[in-house]
């Protein structure tokens, strides 16, 4: 034998290394719940709650269409053409094959970065920062309902959940590392998610699955330097898309590992060092995930971590009537959890302003909103904004990281012209997380925000048809609402 490879020693490591990783079945599980699951298993509250964040990503499709990076690619898409299998969002009457379909949905659900985010309550996870979950099962699934074009509403809302499922388990079960390590779990995790949801709306059976897992594993990438351009959206809409594209490979009698997920060798250990042993008895689909611990719906399009910080911000503003003109300087102290990831000291543009202390609270105290309009390259460029900006300044608490990061904390001093000093703490009670849920009428405020500009007969069209997708022909009155958008350009 070669030097290359010492004949014990080697084999007793690899043996050592592989003895932790025999009883995960990772992947087996997640087929199980797949090939096991139907609508009538779903509890009645995971079916409203998904409900509620379909009609959520629904708004956000529409509102992404403003924005650049989504009309890059349906561009991209109809100039590439290909067989007319699935609507192309944004292009009227224009199909294209299913997992490009998937691909436009995907990036424009999570260009303002405003879709809903995964909840855990494991001290060990950096609060907020598992996955966004439903932008790439949706999206998978409604190019995949057009595509094949007799799917009931109820096998359309099943397909959705175990896809949100299968991505939340998965992002829940992994060490915190991947996400540490510079992960996007949004372009990873979820690529799993949409192959979930496409293997069961396809009807694959067990081997095609397992295979669809593994294929899912070599596509699925994202990585946190993208964030604040452009490529943070990509990683969505390339999750959704590759979702598609193993679950349609997999059809085909395509092969990858039938235990992807597992092992030395697999995603979980390659890109996170492995699943948390005591989370694996849990099971997929027992206690689900977007009920408990829940999901966050969005009331800024800016990254999770900023919420709890801009609602203490604006209520500090309204109730003291802080006027732009009266501010000295804003102190903001935060652990590493806020202060990494939100990473721009300045913001130069309106995507960068998503994940920066600076912009957020400059919008803040300038308009006291953050909304859609707020983000604009326009707005951000002025010699005001970019003032008000610097007049703001953030540090680490030590004290804030000691305590961990299973909840977001962070507080903030803000410093008047006439040395007046106004404190506050942020309350992790922020707007649309589990212990502060949005309202139908918020979610509905903010489709209807996301859909400004739209025709309102066609707003509330659409609307409709995402609130009633388990009629029988919802997921036709749907598609057929998204395509009455006029086309770009």
């Amino acid at each position: 034998m070669s030097d290359l490879y010492p004949a014990s020693a080697g084999h007793a490591m690899d043996a050592a290394e592989n003895a932790e990783f025999l009883s995960e079945n990772v992947t087996a599980q997640a087929v199980d719940f797949i090939m096991n699951t139907g609508f009538s298993d779903i509890p009645s509250a995971v079916l409203d709650m998904s409900r509620r964040c379909i009609v959520d990503t629904t708004g956000l499709y529409v509102g992404g269409l403003r924005e650049r990076a989504t009309q890059i690619i349906v561009e991209m898409a109809m100039s590439d053409g290909g067989r007319p299998d699935s609507f192309l969002l944004g292009a009227g009457e224009v199909c294209v094959p299913a997992q490009i379909a998937a691909r436009a949905l995907g990036i424009s659900a999570h260009a303002h970065d405003f879709d809903d985010t995964q909840v855990s309550n494991d001290p060990a996870h950096v609060y907020g920062l598992l996955t966004h979950p439903s932008a790439a099962p949706l999206s998978s699934t409604l190019a995949l309902s057009h595509k094949l074009g007799d799917v009931a509403g109820e096998r359309f809302m099943a397909a959705f959940c175990i896809g949100f499922e299968v991505s939340c388990k998965i992002s829940e079960w992994m060490k915190p590392d991947h996400y540490l390590r510079g992960h996007h779990s949004s372009g990873t995790v979820a690529t799993f998610g949409s192959a979930a949801s496409a293997a069961w709306l396809l009807g694959l059976d067990r081997k095609a699955t397992q295979n669809a897992f593994g294929i899912a594993a070599a596509m699925a990438a994202g990585i946190r330097c993208n964030f604040g351009t452009m490529s943070k959206p990509w990683h969505v809409g390339r999750a959704s898309e590759n979702g598609v594209m193993a679950a349609l490979m997999a059809q085909r009698g395509f092969t990858g590992d039938p235990n992807a997920l597992d092992g030395k060798w697999g995603f979980a250990s390659v890109l996170a060092g492995g699943f948390s042993q005591e989370k694996l008895g849990q099971g997929f689909g027992s206690d689900w995930s977007v009920v408990n611990p829940g999901v966050s719906i969005k009331p800024y399009p800016s990254g999770i971590l900023t919420h709890q910080a801009m609602d203490m911000m604006r209520d500090l503003v309204i109730d003291h009537d802080v006027k732009p003109e009266n501010v000295e300087r804003i102190e903001f102290f935060a652990g590493d959890n806020i202060l990494n990831p939100i990473r721009y000291p300045i913001a130069a543009n309106h995507l960068q302003a998503k994940f920066s202390m600076a912009a957020l609270f400059a919008m803040i105290v300038l308009y006291r909103r953050a909304g859609i309009s707020e983000f604009s390259d326009a707005l951000i460029c002025t010699p005001q904004f970019q003032d008000m900006q610097r007049r703001i300044k953030t540090a680490v608490d030590p004290q804030i990281n000691a305590m961990g990061f299973d909840l977001i904390r962070s507080r903030v001093v803000v410093v008047l012209k006439d040395r007046t000093e106004i404190r506050a703490e942020a309350d992790n009670r922020y707007r649309g997380g589990p212990m502060s849920p949005m309202s139908e009428t918020d979610i509905e405020e903010k489709f209807c925000a996301c859909c400004d500009g739209l025709d309102r007969g066609l707003q509330d069209r659409i609307l409709v048809a995402a609130n009633h997708l388990t009629k029988v022909d919802g997921p036709t009155e749907l598609v057929h609402a998204l395509r009455a958008i006029p086309a770009l350009g």
